[in-house]
């Protein structure tokens, strides 16, 4: 999940702009628990299709 389309529930601010302690501390949590976090969905499925293709053209270089 990322963290820019969370709403705080300290001070009703988006997490990305840490306005408050609470958002500060949970967009560490976040950004340490999960690599992608700053990653937007877009680039994650560029990202895997790239993968897929790879993948893809490896089984066909081998057969």
């Amino acid at each position: 999940m990322t963290y820019d389309r969370l709403v705080c529930a300290n001070c009703a601010a988006p997490v990305s702009e840490g306005r408050c302690p609470v958002c500060r501390a949970n967009r560490e949590r976040l950004q340490q628990e999960n690599h992608f976090a700053g990653l937007n969905p877009v680039t994650l499925i560029a990202l895997l299709a790239i993968l897929i293709a790879a993948v893809a053209l490896l089984a066909h270089q081998t057969a």
